[in-house]
């Protein structure tokens, strides 16, 4: 039997009363937040309060290598992105920690029935959270990730193939230098 309880809280109040026998019959509960939905951000998942019972069991090992370190920095880049609204100056260290997190954002994005094959989603996940985006401009991020995958199945296959095949990520160093090259040369041209 399939279980799928819709709740909608009072002004996206989360701590508002759930029955514990709707949380009881579901595998986790996903939280979505319309001003996440308003900004553009489809489907609008508020990752920081999101839970998942089944959660990295249903992934392949490529994917709960890089999903883990995506999670947390996307959590943490909301909980700055609010901080940072106040006005106050911010460090170079939190603006780097901003920046990444709206490039995470951005790389997210996607069109609607476009599905990626997971080798590419890892690849791009693994770009963005290892800092092997850092340096391209937020605009510019999804003309890269375009451009990223492009490149990697017409030059470098053996990456994706490696990762579809063995469903994890065998050589980090060697996607590393591959990711810094195709950077450096998008950064060349555009």
């Amino acid at each position: 039997m399939t279980a799928l309880p819709i709740i909608e809280t009072q002004e996206g109040e989360v701590s508002a009363y759930i029955p514990t026998n709707v949380i009881s019959i579901t595998d986790g509960q996903i939280y979505l937040q319309s001003n996440l939905f308003a900004s553009g951000n489809r489907p609008a998942v508020d990752v920081g309060i999101s839970v998942s019972r089944v959660g990295s069991a249903a992934q392949i090992k490529a994917m709960k290598q890089v999903a883990g370190k995506m999670k947390l920095e996307l959590a943490q880049f909301r909980d700055l992105e609010a901080f940072a609204q106040l006005g106050t100056e911010l460090d170079p260290a939190t603006q780097a920690q901003l920046d990444r997190g709206n490039r995470i954002v951005q790389m997210l994005k996607q069109p609607v029935s476009s599905p990626f094959p997971v080798e590419e989603q890892v690849v791009e996940i693994f770009a963005v959270t290892r800092g092997f985006m850092d340096k391209i401009p937020v605009p510019k991020v999804q003309q890269y990730g375009k451009y990223l995958l492009t490149t990697i199945k017409e030059q470098h296959s053996e990456v994706l193939e490696a990762i579809r095949k063995e469903k994890k990520i065998s050589d980090e160093e060697k996607l590393g230098e591959v990711l810094s090259a195709i950077a450096e040369e998008f950064l060349r041209k555009h």
